[in-house]
């Protein structure tokens, strides 16, 4: 059985090496249009300011390992340009040598990824401007941070620029965060962001809100961002304003996918032609609470989906249940995290939703460094089931929004909550968790 993958990150080498497990006589190649494989995209802000010493420290597996010890025939610097459907033929270039090849497949994954979005705006081309997807991209931005280098600018107030506005200042840069809506973190509700810009500004960091970039100056290298209402000066801009699946090579196919471009999968992650499955950032998400296909890029889910859809391509028969849109980050002295839905999204799908909001302890109050806790709760308004999780503060945020995905997962309604065995001590928790309290003062239990 011939299986070619595309992409070999994540989802790819997650599917790869599921194959090589299942199909002893799998003959596997993937195609890699990048130089690295296996590698954890969400450690790169901490390598690039430090933290994590070397950028190998992120890689899983090396593509010398793939190709040795796995016999798996592991392509880097080729672009997958076009796929033949009656031919099950994929056609793909060495970006390197400009050499061209067809290949043929029995199954084919398409997992190539999302790429962050870089719009065509006035001198985006000067030198100093950079994403941040890559170990590549990792590799320029540590490489251009020379002692000239003292101001740096975010465009893009999500998480790829909170973790980059906290790895820029550690460094010892001047930090400005300039962000197209009225609030950082769009994920959260108003109220909720509204702690991670005083965070922001507590650690120095310059939050311009509400401002629309419009381009760059410079001569050869940046200088000065421009926005509708002002100017910046800075001596390196990174762009961060989200991503967009990497499948433009399929729109001939017919395939099905979502206006972002996220190729439409089945719970077994086949896409809607014959023997072709997809997973990871280029893939849909379904989502749990919402009941549609979504598109939330995550490492952690590009890792089942990868998984799943080699055990479905070689014969063992999974399936991807879908998410509840749980994520988590570090900020400064912070740690947010969210699950299910937010109000905003809430009101989108019309869906009739109470709020509940609290702040607690992050345990009991009489055991020394207990820290507050910002936490808000939605729940249906009619049966009561729990919607979704928000939680802000220094300690035991990413316990609570666990203990809230599971509960999402098990479709609890608040009053329900209360019947959760939750582990206590005082250094670790008060004797009703906060999610728990909440629960109690909602009036439903």
């Amino acid at each position: 059985m011939k299986y070619v993958i595309i992409g070999g990150v994540a989802a790819g080498m997650s599917a790869a090496m599921e194959i090589y497990r299942t199909d002893k006589s799998a003959e596997i190649t993937v195609l890699e249009r990048g130089e690295d494989y296996s590698y954890g995209q969400c450690g790169l802000p901490y390598v690039i300011n430090g933290l994590i010493p070397s950028i190998d420290n992120v890689v899983a597996r090396t593509v010398k390992q793939f190709r040795e010890k796995y016999k798996i025939d592991a392509k880097t610097n080729t672009k997958a340009t076009e796929i033949d459907l009656d031919k099950q033929e994929v056609s793909a270039i060495n970006t390197k040598t400009n050499e061209s090849f067809r290949l043929p497949y029995d199954r084919l994954l398409i997992a190539s990824g999302a790429d962050p979005i870089m719009p065509n705006w006035e001198g985006i081309e000067l030198a100093g401007i950079h994403p941040l997807k890559t170990m590549t991209d990792t590799k320029k931005i540590m490489q251009d941070l020379t002692a000239d280098v003292k101001n740096a600018t975010i465009v893009g107030g999500g998480y790829i620029g909170l973790e980059m506005a906290e790895s820029f200042k550690t460094l010892g840069l001047e930090v400005t965060l300039i962000q197209l809506e009225q609030q950082l973190a769009e994920i959260f509700d108003a109220d909720m962001a509204k702690q991670i810009e005083q965070e922001a500004k507590k650690q120095g960091i310059k939050v311009i809100l509400g401002e629309a970039v419009e381009g760059f100056s410079g001569k050869d290298r940046v200088k000065e961002v421009r926005t509708d209402k002002n100017k910046y000066q800075t001596d390196l801009a990174l762009i961060a304003i989200g991503v967009q699946a990497n499948t433009s090579f399929l729109k001939n196919t017919g395939i099905h996918m979502l206006e972002n471009g996220a190729l439409i999968v089945n719970p077994y992650l086949e896409t809607s032609i014959k023997n072709i499955y997809a997973a990871g950032d280029c893939a849909t998400h379904y989502h749990r609470i919402k009941k549609i296909n979504d598109h939330i890029p995550l490492g952690t889910t590009a890792n089942k989906q990868g998984r799943i859809a080699g055990a479905n391509m070689s014969g063992n028969t999974m399936t991807f249940n879908g998410v509840v849109g749980s994520s988590i980050i570090k900020f400064f002295d912070l740690t947010l995290g969210r699950t299910g839905l937010t109000e905003k999204e809430a009101k989108q799908l019309n869906i009739p939703y109470q709020v509940l909001t609290s702040q607690a302890g992050s345990h009991a109050g009489y055991y020394p460094a207990s820290e507050s806790l910002q936490l808000k709760l939605l729940y249906h308004k009619k049966s009561h089931q729990l919607l979704g999780g928000q939680v802000i503060g220094k300690k035991g945020v990413d316990k609570r929004i666990d203990v809230l995905a599971t509960a999402l997962q098990a479709k609890m309604t608040i009053p329900q909550l209360l019947d959760l065995d939750l582990s206590y001590a005082p250094p670790y928790n008060g004797v009703w968790d906060p999610i728990q309290q909440m629960a109690r003062k909602s009036g439903l239990a």
